[in-house]
């Protein structure tokens, strides 16, 4: 298969998949080498980066998904009749940070770290498919571990996490005495 049949055989399967589509699957599936389908995958993502294309070709940790461009978000929402989503909490916020950061993590993790519970704002996470379940911890009732989602990477326009901004070393002198020291003396969460 040459390239440009290729090109256009995997614009293909990335348009009907409709979800982030694995390089290693498809290449099997393609019977091309997987690092033949990443320079095409490549190629694809350079052309529709161009300002005649009102989609782009995302690589959301190592899987490939095409969404539209963000400046159409507003002109798409009136042609479908589609209303615009309820802007997350400061608790949302919250608990996807804990999850990004920190997973995979059991929803006590969480709530710890919060201190509150977190039942609902996980839930409604789950239901955004911010987060999602990912298996469950060898320990006494078998507790729901909770990891970020493709759509997560998508939705705050990043590739891995391994994108995400750095946590600050520094503790704000608003931190309580209660937290817990380590050995040198900086705070830990538990």
């Amino acid at each position: 298969m040459n390239n440009d049949n290729l090109k256009a055989v995997a614009e293909a399967v990335l348009f009907a998949s409709g979800e982030p589509l694995d390089p290693d699957k498809a290449a099997k599936a393609l019977l091309v080498d997987r690092e033949t389908l990443l320079d095409c995958l490549s190629e694809l993502q350079q052309e529709y980066k161009k300002d005649s294309h009102g989609i782009e070709l995302l690589n959301l940790n190592g899987k490939f998904q095409f969404a539209t461009k963000e400046e159409y978000a507003s002109r798409i929402r009136s042609v479908l009749s589609i209303k615009k989503n309820t802007p997350l909490s400061s608790a949302a916020f919250e608990v996807l940070a804990v999850v990004a950061y920190n997973q995979p993590v059991t929803k006590a993790f969480i709530e710890q770290v919060r201190g509150v519970d977190c039942s609902g704002v996980i839930q409604t996470l789950c239901q955004r498919n911010l987060i999602e379940e990912h298996g469950r911890l060898d320990l006494p009732g078998r507790p729901l571990l909770y990891c970020t989602t493709d759509n997560f990477l998508r939705c705050f326009e990043i590739s891995s996490l391994d994108e995400l901004p750095e946590l600050p070393r520094n503790i704000p002198e608003e931190a309580s005495s209660d937290d817990s020291e380590d050995m040198d003396g900086q705070m830990t969460l538990i």
